[in-house]
């Protein structure tokens, strides 16, 4: 069953699974991804004795902004201020956060400026904040013409494609970030239904320009952003993983991780790691749960 909270910005959908006294973890999807990251992942947490809770996040699913007015931003700070905000709203006060993509992003964030809310960390792809002031610089052609949609959603070609195409466009991506992976219809469908968010398209270009700093962020993120700029170390015990077959971030970034750290390589697995290799996702999390229990 979705499960609704008001948060100063959004309504937020989310799931909340397990005994609700159980230790909780946060799990959190990315782009173009929803909840259903996470259907392999719940059940065998649960059964270790958390509490699970999985949101959608700002434009994906029943997700809603509250005003009208309120920038439809999809930048990093806010991802991460939208996390921290579910766990004031939901009354917990320091969680296990594990994340990939955006989701990565949110909880790297928040384990970054404030470890007093966060038990330990799985992030995929590594340390997930951000160097907004050093994107324009170009990397080597391996790695650009992975990012083709990128540059791609900062032309106004690309917000039309995505707004007349977002279905097909997101499958697309699947197939080269997960290029190993082998899922059906039903299951793409499944989680696509949730870019019919009427503030997708919004969100996703907003995201997609701002951290290659062309257009101007949401004010009431202005401070997160700034720290966020310095870089910080993350110093809660982290877990990294890397899929050996991500089609779009072939390595992860591992600097900036200050407290017990370790790094894994998942074989066979792509960008959507949680749903492609559910087993390694757990342990992860069960690893730096028993550290800080």
């Amino acid at each position: 069953m979705i499960r609704h909270i008001a948060t100063p910005v959004l309504d937020i959908a989310y799931h909340d699974y397990g005994n609700p006294r159980g230790w909780p973890v946060v799990l959190l999807h990315g782009f173009p991804y929803d909840v259903h990251a996470y259907d392999g992942v719940a059940a065998s947490l649960i059964d270790q004795g958390a509490r699970v809770i999985v949101p959608y996040l700002r434009g994906y699913g029943p997700t809603r902004f509250l005003s009208a007015q309120t920038p439809r931003s999809g930048q990093q700070g806010a991802l991460g201020a939208d996390l921290r905000d579910l766990l004031d709203a939901l009354g917990i006060e320091k969680a296990v956060l594990g994340g990939y993509d955006w989701g990565g992003r949110a909880a790297c964030v928040l384990a970054a400026l404030h470890p007093e809310r966060v038990r330990g960390l799985v992030s995929v792809n590594g340390y997930n904040i951000q160097d907004i002031a050093t994107a324009a610089h170009p990397a080597d052609p391996e790695k650009e013409y992975r990012l083709w949609y990128q540059y791609y959603f900062n032309s106004e070609r690309g917000r039309a494609g995505l707004a007349a195409n977002r279905a097909a466009f997101c499958r697309l991506l699947w197939s080269q970030w997960s290029p190993t992976w082998r899922f059906d219809d039903a299951r793409y469908a499944q989680t696509a239904a949730s870019f019919d968010n009427p503030d997708f398209v919004d969100v996703v270009i907003h995201s997609y320009r701002h951290r290659y700093g062309t257009v101007e962020g949401d004010p009431r993120y202005d401070r997160i952003e700034a720290a966020l700029s310095r870089l910080p170390d993350i110093t809660v015990p982290t877990v990294t993983l890397q899929g050996s077959d991500d089609g779009v971030n072939p390595t992860s970034r591992l600097r900036g991780f200050s407290g017990r750290h370790v790094h894994h390589v998942v074989k066979g697995a792509g960008h959507n790691l949680p749903q492609e290799a559910p087993v390694e996702f757990v342990s992860a999390v069960l690893d730096v749960h028993a550290w800080t229990d």
